[in-house]
Parts: C-alpha cells; sequence; structure tokens
C-alpha cells in the first residue's frame, strides 16, 4: 500500500503544471471529447510507466540494498530540483494528426511522457519498491489524478491553480521521500 500511496502522490503533484498536462489541455480544446482524451492518456501512461517500471524493477535487482536506497534517494532530491522548474509545452509537442482524439492522444502522451520527470520518478520507485503493479498503478492513477480536471475542465481550471504552490509542494515531496531513502541507505551502512 505504500509504494501505491507514495507513487500516486508523487506523480500527482509533480504533474501539476507538467508539459503533459499542458498537452492534455491542448488536446481537450482541440477535439473536444474529453471521455477519448483520457482513456488515451490511461492507455498511453499505462504503457510508458509499465516499461519504467521493468526498467526499475531490474536497476532494483541489481544493486544492493543500501545502494538502491542511496541512487533512489538522490534521484528523489533531483526530482525536488527539477519540479521546481515549470515545464513549457513545445509547438510540435501541441500537433496532433487526424486519426482522432484517442489515437492522438495515446501518441502523444506516450512520446511525451519519454524522459519526463514522472518517468522518471516511476523508474526510481520501481526499483526501491518490490511491488511493480503497485507502483505502475500508482503513478498511473497519479497522472489521471492530474490530468482529469484539466481535460474535463480546461483554461477555467487550470488558470486558477497557484501553481507556484504546487510546484512547492510537490518539490517538498520529493525532497522528503529522497531523504527518507538516504536515511535508510545510511542505517544500511552503519
Amino acid at each position: 500500500m505504500e509504494a501505491f500511496v507514495v507513487s500516486l502522490s508523487s506523480v500527482a503533484t509533480a504533474e501539476m503544471g507538467d508539459r503533459t498536462q499542458l498537452l492534455a489541455l491542448v488536446l481537450a480544446a482541440r477535439y473536444r471529447k474529453p471521455w477519448p482524451i483520457v482513456a488515451g492518456v490511461l492507455c498511453a501512461t499505462l504503457a510508458n510507466h509499465a516499461v519504467a517500471g521493468l526498467i526499475g524493477a531490474w536497476f532494483g535487482r541489481q544493486l544492493s540494498p543500501a545502494l538502491l536506497d542511496a541512487a533512489v534517494g538522490v534521484s528523489m532530491i533531483a526530482m525536488a530540483l527539477w519540479t521546481l522548474k515549470p515545464d513549457t509545452l513545445d509547438a510540435q509537442a501541441g500537433t496532433t494528426s487526424n486519426a482522432g482524439a484517442f489515437v492522438a492522444t495515446v501518441v502523444a502522451f506516450f512520446l511525451a511522457e519519454i524522459g519526463d520527470k514522472t518517468q522518471i520518478a516511476t523508474v526510481a520507485l520501481a526499483a526501491a519498491y518490490p511491488n511493480l503493479l503497485a507502483v505502475i498503478g500508482g503513478t498511473t492513477c497519479g497522472m489521471l489524478l492530474a490530468n482529469t480536471p484539466v481535460i474535463f475542465l480546461g483554461n477555467a481550471f487550470s488558470n486558477r491553480l497557484p501553481l507556484r504552490a504546487i510546484h512547492y509542494t510537490a518539490s517538498a515531496l520529493f525532497a522528503v521521500v529522497g531523504v527518507i531513502f538516504i536515511v535508510r541507505a545510511a542505517q544500511h551502512w552503519s
């Protein structure tokens, strides 16, 4: 349960103001079909985070518990710093084909998530927690939790969010998780 809750809360707060959240807003404005877009986000996130989770789980098996905790702790602190830098959506990421809302969303979200902070967080969390399904489920639910309101409510909702405060909260959350893992690593070494 801890893996699910940490994964969900980490990704949900980190996703606020992220480029994929901006992409959800662009897709919602273009297609005006929220349910296929939500389904596309779900499918793309599941696929992307499953790959990231498998990579993270593999790394988790290769490292000693102390080294793994230290690596996850350092990566979470790096995520805390990265979260303080707001994302922007470049023009190319917002372009979609005429294939329809669902296909356009799946393709755009899958590609936008490659190398994104939520994907990297998924790798780190999957390395840290043995329950891969809980991590992937948590990160996917976190992504949906952050993006579904944007898809349904569009600009009216996103313009009212205190993004600066959300970025600081997400950064603090990543920093706390990072420190916890670094303390665990230090306990392994002592």
